[in-house]
């Protein structure tokens, strides 16, 4: 362990015997800080100052108190953690098992009619754990985990728990399973898992489905579920929005009062125009997924960023299935960016206008502030505001992908990932550190999770898995 090993080492220990003091003091020094508020933008050469748990300052030689823990910050990019908008976290043991799905009937065949049912509690549990534990170590400090597997109240007390352990700033959102026997006691359990669980980190939120297509109408939102919802005081997310008939569903929820920005539509693809004009109209939000649309190939397989943006929506992005894509949000910006841009040249080729394009600047947006909106959280988190939650991410801006750093932007979007995350700290507590997630025993993590995954391929194929 070199000089430097040692310091970070000894910042590490103050860090974490102070985690729990409202007036403990960090002063970042000397990184390029994008904050991601438009009022601040990017500053070079910059100190940001967290105390407590939330962000105290941010600008260029900022006094350091004596009790100051102060982090060289050299070389680094500070910027503010990733915002999950959609992701089933319950299925992280599955990762991968079919990449090469084609369509959303063979995922729900494969994992929501065949895998979902044999969970146990202890499998939510794991799932879960995994992927938000995943998400941290990729710079995803808030995860909204769309829990469509809630079998029994302990499956979800579960999952609540999972999102409690790893100190992510964790959204929960019940919905009841597809398919299978569960105890029904979804939608009405959400109020009691908000009331024991609910914090500072944990909030919760109605998931549904869009339309009966799929499962019935006992999951598709409509009157009963939005007057749950709001008399629990939780917003709701609705997935499987897609083709015709969600757009029908879409005006049938504006002209019932249905729409709101306290309402999330996920995936939104193949709408009609009058349907995307009532979204605008409420200023209902919007969460894309768009390796999801494009690669399993969800309705038109576009990503509908360019209709939201028409719309007046600036969408948020979340990562869906990991039983078939990617787990991190740098796959979400980048492919969200290509697919755009690679359209917007295609629509006017030839013809002498000028195409019009995202940025990278747009595609860090939607990953974070505009993801803390989607997901409810716009003054807590998403940007590195003073006075937000200091949920903020360290990247090496010096190592051979990124350096030299000319753009802190396009380093983060198009040149970083997970191995240049130096640091991850949700609420100014301490997660990932020296590029290493924290309090993870990784060897009983690994056993844990080959566990179960032996335990569901056991019961639906009704084989098992050696190493």
């Amino acid at each position: 362990m070199n000089t430097a090993d040692f310091a970070r080492q000894d910042v590490l220990d103050r860090l974490r015997r102070s985690a729990g003091d409202p007036h403990r003091r960090i002063l970042f020094t000397g990184a390029t800080v994008v904050t991601m508020d438009p009022a601040l933008g990017v500053l070079d050469g910059a100190d940001l100052l967290v105390e407590g748990a939330t962000v105290a300052a941010v600008g260029r030689n900022l006094p350091a108190a004596g009790d100051a823990i102060v982090v060289d910050a050299s070389g680094t990019i500070l910027a503010p953690g990733f915002v999950d908008t959609h992701r089933h976290a319950w299925e992280a043991q599955l990762r991968r098992i079919m990449p090469d799905v084609d369509d959303l009937a063979g995922y729900v065949t494969g994992t929501l009619l065949g895998f979902a049912p044999a969970y146990r509690p202890e499998d939510m549990y794991t799932g879960t754990r995994l992927a938000a534990l995943t998400a941290l170590d990729a710079g995803i400090t808030t995860m909204l985990d769309f829990s469509h597997n809630s079998r029994t109240a302990a499956h979800s007390d579960a999952a609540v728990r999972a999102l409690a352990d790893t100190g992510i700033r964790g959204v929960h959102a019940a919905m009841g399973p597809h398919f299978g026997a569960w105890d029904r006691q979804w939608p009405e359990d959400l109020a009691r898992l908000k009331a024991e669980y609910g914090g500072d980190l944990l909030t919760f939120r109605l998931a549904a489905l869009a339309t009966d297509e799929i499962a019935g109408p006992g999951l598709a939102y409509g009157p009963r579920l939005a007057r749950l919802a709001a008399e629990y005081g939780v917003g709701v997310s609705v997935d499987a929005v897609l083709g015709a008939a969600s757009s029908r569903a879409v005006l049938e929820w504006e002209a019932q009062g249905l729409l709101g920005p306290h309402v999330t539509l996920i995936h939104a693809t193949g709408l009609s125009a009058d349907a995307w004009r009532a979204i605008g109209d409420t200023g209902t939000t919007i969460s894309l997924a768009p390796t999801s649309d494009a690669q399993i190939g969800l309705d038109t397989a576009v990503p509908a960023v360019d209709e939201a943006l028409a719309a007046g929506v600036r969408p948020g992005l979340g990562i869906d299935v990991e039983v078939a894509l990617a787990s991190d949000m740098f796959t979400q910006m980048r492919a969200l960016h290509t697919i755009q841009r690679m359209r917007a040249v295609e629509a006017v080729h030839g013809s002498g206008r000028e195409p019009s394009r995202i940025g990278t600047r747009d595609v860090l947006d939607f990953a974070t502030l505009q993801g803390a909106r989607t997901n409810g959280l716009e003054d807590v988190t998403g940007s590195l505001t003073p006075g937000k939650q200091a949920d903020l991410l360290m990247i090496t801006a010096e190592e051979v992908n990124n350096m030299p750093l000319n753009d802190a932007v396009g380093t983060v979007v198009l040149g970083a990932d997970a191995r240049n995350i130096e640091a991850v700290l949700v609420a100014g507590r301490v997660r990932k550190w020296a590029g290493r997630i924290l309090d993870v025993d990784l060897r009983a993590l690994r056993e844990e999770v080959a566990a179960s995954r032996d335990h569901l391929l056991a019961a639906v194929r009704g084989t098992t898995v050696t190493d």
